[in-house]
């Protein structure tokens, strides 16, 4: 009999070593998505200045963020790519509204990646009446914070987060919207723009 509980023994001793050479095979895959893209969560805050850019535009252009200071309030809103459906929505909605917002002194500034021609493309195709630039290299948008990791159908990559920043006549942030609902967005910022 003392020989079974001695064999007993033995035998629950190896289980403990197998949980543990399965807990340290988890821990890696945890570490790596809570900390991908946290050094993109740098977005500007109320009050802040707002960073300055000089990008490529439509129609072969240039734009400037500093050249508004002093005279006009900017909308510069990042979105993802031209000619999607809820990039096509929000962009036409500020083209709906573009009088009512150009009547209060504020310039609509669009940027994403994509480039001068696909802008042109986009431009032409909706007739939008305000500026859109090219940040094909993802500055600008590292600059705001808005340069995320993303996650679709399980896949995650590198992406534009689609954010609204209000910039007033002096430079700094006065509204922000981190995480764009296309409906009703305008609204928002046209709400904003009147609170100036």
């Amino acid at each position: 009999m003392i020989a079974k509980k001695k064999s007993r023994t033995k035998t629950v001793k190896k289980k403990p070593a197998k949980k543990k050479a399965t807990t340290k095979k988890t821990k890696p895959r945890t570490k790596t998505p809570a900390t991908a893209g946290a050094s993109n969560l740098n977005m500007p805050t109320l009050g802040d200045l707002a960073p300055d850019f000089s990008l490529p535009s439509n129609g072969g252009g240039q734009v400037s963020l500093s050249s508004f200071r002093g005279n006009h309030n900017v909308v510069l809103y990042f979105y993802p790519k031209d000619d999607t459906p809820g990039c096509t929505t929000e962009a036409c909605s500020f083209r709906d509204h573009h009088g009512r917002i150009a009547a209060t002194g504020t310039a609509i500034i669009g940027v994403s990646p994509d480039p001068v021609r696909s802008h042109d493309r986009f431009k032409e195709k909706y007739n939008l009446p305000f500026t859109l630039a090219a940040d094909e290299q993802n500055e600008v948008a590292r600059k705001y914070g808005v340069w995320v990791e993303k996650n679709m159908y399980g896949r995650t990559y590198m992406g534009i987060q689609r954010a609204t920043f209000l910039i007033d006549k002096e430079g700094r942030i006065a509204s922000a919207w981190p995480k764009v609902k296309v409906d009703g967005h305008t609204d928002e910022v046209i709400s904003a723009i009147a609170d100036l």
